[in-house]
């Protein structure tokens, strides 16, 4: 099972014009990126992309900020483990250093489900299942997904229950049931249990009856 978490492209940004009204309210945010520190002295940002491509991060329309923004990108080009992105209506340093640490987002819908493999799923889709085992025993729902540089992870969350973080990973992702609402895993590979005798539910095994002594 792969596991990508494909957001996809980026053609378009726009920065509106000092009072132009064109401020967007996205009902199902995707995350496509983060925009980091400011490059050189034309404006340009240099951006974290969560794309398969990280240089078609516009592909499905508009990006957006969540406090309402639309962002049209000019250029982009790779550098090492980032995109360098120049904005349209972002001319200078002092304006691509205000747009360090903001994400950005499309809507889910501009995503098209016909590109994706039947074993790729976009990360949006994957929070809110349910993770159980093959007892049926729940685990706590998918509430976020994370990569910390060592591979994807799923955080979990159950009531009145810490969040706990996964492996996205074949060995603990068994299977993915978008339509049931519903995730496979197995807990021990997933790190929830350290032995098979610890599953939720599970009578635990009766202790052996000591020997009588021998007279």
């Amino acid at each position: 099972m792969t596991r990508k978490g494909r957001c996809s492209t980026l053609d378009l940004l726009h920065i509106p014009a000092i009072g132009e009204e064109t401020m967007t309210t996205l009902q199902n945010p995707v995350l496509m990126a983060t925009i980091g520190a400011a490059q050189g002295l034309r404006g340009e940002v240099r951006a974290r992309a969560y794309t398969s491509d990280p240089t078609a991060l516009g592909d499905y329309g508009h990006l957006h900020s969540m406090d309402g923004r639309s962002f049209e990108v000019l250029e982009i080009r790779e550098a090492k483990n980032v995109v360098i992105v120049r904005f349209r209506g972002v001319n200078d340093r002092n304006a691509a250093e205000a747009l360090n640490g903001l994400e950005l987002y499309v809507e889910r819908d501009n995503l098209p489900d016909d590109e994706l493999d039947d074993d790729e799923f976009f990360y949006t889709d994957l929070e809110g299942l349910e993770a159980v085992d093959d007892e049926g025993t729940g685990y706590g729902t998918v509430s976020g997904i994370y990569d910390f540089g060592a591979g994807d992870l799923l955080e979990l969350k159950g009531p009145g229950k810490r969040p706990v973080l996964i492996p996205f990973s074949e060995a603990a992702v068994l299977e993915i049931d978008l339509e049931g609402g519903k995730i496979l895993i197995d807990p021990l590979a997933a790190g929830l249990i350290d032995d098979p005798d610890d599953l939720i539910g599970k009578p635990a095994k009766p202790e052996k009856p000591q020997d009588k002594p021998k007279k």
